[in-house]
C-alpha cells in the first residue's frame, strides 16, 4: 500500500502541510507538527481509524484515495516455503538466554 495524502490534498488545492493541519484542527483533530510531517511526507507505519475518518471528512475523500494499492508487491506463500523455513531453524543449535534477556558473554 502507498500512502497518498499529498495527492488527495492537492486535489482540494491544499499545497502545504500547515494548511492541512489547520483544516484538520477545524474538524477537531489536533495533530503535532512531527506527526503531520510524517503523514504529509512519509509512509506512516500506522494511522488510527478515527484519524483516518477525520482526514477523509476534511478532504471530502474516501480511504481509497489515501491508501493506494500497489499490485505485485506481495508474493503468495506456498505451503512448502514455510515448512522449509522451520526445517532450517531446527538444524540450528539453541543458545540459552539469561533471565534478563541478554545472552551470556562468549
Amino acid at each position: 500500500m502507498k500512502w497518498d495524502l499529498r495527492m488527495a490534498a492537492a486535489r482540494r488545492e491544499i499545497w502545504k502541510a500547515s494548511d492541512l493541519r489547520r483544516l484538520l484542527a477545524e474538524y477537531g483533530l489536533e495533530i503535532s507538527v512531527g506527526k503531520m510531517s510524517n503523514l504529509w511526507s512519509g509512509q506512516p507505519t500506522s494511522v488510527r481509524l478515527d484519524d483516518l475518518e477525520v482526514i477523509c471528512t476534511a478532504l471530502d475523500c474516501s480511504p481509497e484515495e489515501l491508501l493506494v494499492r500497489q499490485p505485485g508487491t506481495v508474493e503468495r506463500r506456498t505451503p512448502g516455503t514455510t515448512a522449509s523455513a522451520h526445517a532450517d531453524a531446527a538444524d540450528q543449535p539453541v543458545k540459552p538466554l539469561r533471565r534478563s534477556g541478554r545472552s551470556a558473554p562468549p
